[in-house]
């Protein structure tokens, strides 16, 4: 190997994992129904779910934002000299991740790093890719070995895209976002799911972790707009997208019902910074681009959505920092591992009794008890 070049053994390709969406309108009920499956959800309920899909043709965009990322991913490696091969495997619908595992062994593909497309702890963020790792690992006779890559809530990579996206949100708006209030969205849980979001491994994330997590990455993106801008802004973090029957207790305020109690305290302008996702996928176009700029308009708020860390260079750079800083950990070595914020950095291998599955206990890779 070329001393220059950067190394990435033990590892021989890198996949990309991720949640999965519809990509025409008869795809959109069939794959609500692997997202939901095993609860008991009626067809009829997934029918009025999917008018959020139908109202942009029946497709989400997240797999062709995924695939943006691997072009950005492989233009970025072969730019630093690295020959890793990525690959593509979604949770609920096509690429499947147990096909591309396939298709992995097939190439031959020893051992891979694994990128999630989402950057904080929870049972639904982490631990069922990690579930669904395990089980696709099952079903693929001589599957490689995988390592997913640590959480990155806190990574320079994703933090500064995000700044960045904030000070352009306040731009927009007329008086340059002097009096705006900064609205920090992520998606919503159970909040028996992030009560117990973390570990009970000392050496891991303690339990609590989703929203500590959320609320760390808010208050630094808010620390270096002031730091930008001289002025302080109140930020607050809330949440979007719940679902699940109305008596099981989520993560709140909604949005929305935010927005409301801002325009009843007098606030004029917001920008909604969606640090909770990496892409601009449904979440974002439904339920902030959409639902929450209609609420914002209803209330006589100007509202500006920031961007997403989606292909900005720094994030996809970070993603090749991930790897090299695990590539070495797994070598013997020390790599640095960059963080800003108030917390650590994650560990490399989820702690014990990481993120349990509420509904019983399943086998998951890459963890201290897999």
């Amino acid at each position: 190997m070329n001393p220059a070049q950067p190394d990435v053994q033990p590892y021989d390709a890198l996949l990309l994992l991720s949640f999965g969406g519809p990509e025409k309108p008869e795809d959109v009920v069939p794959f609500l129904e692997n997202v939901t499956r095993g609860r008991g959800i009626p067809r009829e309920r997934l029918e009025q779910v999917g008018e959020h899909y139908f109202l942009f043709g029946g497709k989400s965009p997240i797999n062709d934002q995924n695939r943006a990322l691997i072009a950005a991913l492989e233009k970025d490696f072969a730019e630093q000299g690295i020959d890793l091969p990525v690959y593509f495997g979604n949770r609920n619908w096509d690429p499947y991740l147990a096909d591309t595992l396939a298709r992995m062994t097939a190439d031959g593909v020893q051992r891979a790093a694994v990128f999630a497309t989402s950057a904080y702890s929870s049972w639904s963020s982490c631990r069922q890719y990690r579930e669904n790792l395990y089980d696709a690992v099952e079903a693929v006779p001589g599957a490689p070995r995988l390592d997913k890559l640590r959480q990155y809530h806190n990574h320079p990579g994703f933090v500064d895209p995000n700044v960045d996206a904030v000070l352009a949100a306040l731009a927009e708006l007329p008086d340059g976002g002097e009096r705006a209030r900064l609205v920090f969205v992520t998606h919503s849980i159970p909040t028996a799911m992030s009560e117990t979001s973390g570990s009970l491994d000392p050496a891991g994330q303690p339990r609590g972790a989703y929203v500590r997590q959320h609320r760390s990455t808010a208050d630094e993106i808010a620390r270096r707009v002031k730091e930008a801008t001289g002025r302080a802004h109140r930020h607050d973090l809330v949440y979007c997208s719940r679902s699940g029957a109305p008596s099981t207790p989520w993560l709140e305020p909604d949005v929305n019902d935010h927005l409301e109690d801002l325009a009843t305290d007098g606030v004029d302008s917001v920008v909604i910074a969606p640090i909770g996702f990496v892409s601009d996928h449904m979440e974002v176009i439904y339920d902030l681009d959409t639902e929450a700029m209609e609420t914002a308009e209803k209330l006589g708020i100007r509202a500006v959505r920031a961007a997403s860390a989606g292909v900005d260079p720094r994030f996809v750079a970070m993603v090749r920092d991930l790897v090299l800083e695990r590539a070495a950990a797994e070598r013997g070595e020390s790599p640095e591992r960059p963080v800003v914020g108030s917390m650590g950095a994650g560990p490399d291998v989820c702690g014990v009794g990481c993120c349990p599955n509420a509904r019983g206990e399943r086998p998951a890779l890459c963890g201290a008890d897999s």
